[in-house]
């Protein structure tokens, strides 16, 4: 009974020490990969944030938050808008007022319609249904960080799916939203 009472605590110590050198390695690999970015390295950063996606559990909330930001700028870079917007909505849910998320999204909800002419543009149920995952985004970005281009677009925005009401009430919204703005993520 106690060679099995030994055996027992000597498997679960020895799968403690694995698991935390797995953490490690995570995190030394977090590390690399904020490194790559900094030095503009896309392709390497790309491939470790790759590496690290299976054990994003093992990394603090706060870092997750920041590597899946970090994941998602490389995605919108590498023009993989759909992956660019899955981590960048874990970065809002995890972080509701950090607007340059906000903004990333916005503008990548819109990116296969902005650029066409008027003319071009049909006004159906896919490009509503854009158009009102976008402008909330786009609203708070604006409320944060006042841009005349960004401000402009949410009104046509609004006129394109005949929303007079939205942009009657926008400055409040506006307004309301400024109250809480986050503009650099924390690891801490």
């Amino acid at each position: 009974m106690l060679k099995k009472t030994l055996l027992l605590v000597f498997i679960l110590i020895t799968c403690k020490i694995a698991i935390a050198q797995t953490a490690d390695e995570v995190y030394d690999k977090f590390t690399d990969f904020n490194l790559a970015l900094l030095q503009n390295e896309h392709d390497k950063a790309l491939d470790l944030g790759e590496q690290i996606l299976p054990d994003t559990a093992k990394l603090l909330p706060k870092v997750r938050t920041s590597f899946y930001n970090g994941l998602a700028k490389l995605y919108e870079d590498d023009s993989q808008s759909l992956k660019a917007i899955a981590y960048y909505n874990r970065v809002v849910a995890a972080e509701p007022d950090y607007y340059v998320a906000h903004r990333a999204l916005g503008y990548l909800y819109i990116k296969d319609i902005s650029g066409k002419p008027a003319n071009e543009i049909v006004v159906d149920a896919a490009y509503i249904s854009k158009i009102r995952k976008a402008l909330p985004h786009l609203e708070k970005a604006q409320a944060c960080d006042p841009d005349d281009q960004t401000l402009n677009l949410i009104k046509i925005l609004h006129r394109n799916i005949k929303d007079q009401r939205g942009i009657d009430t926008l400055p409040a919204r506006l307004n309301q939203l400024k109250k809480n703005c986050v503009d650099v993520l924390s690891n801490q």
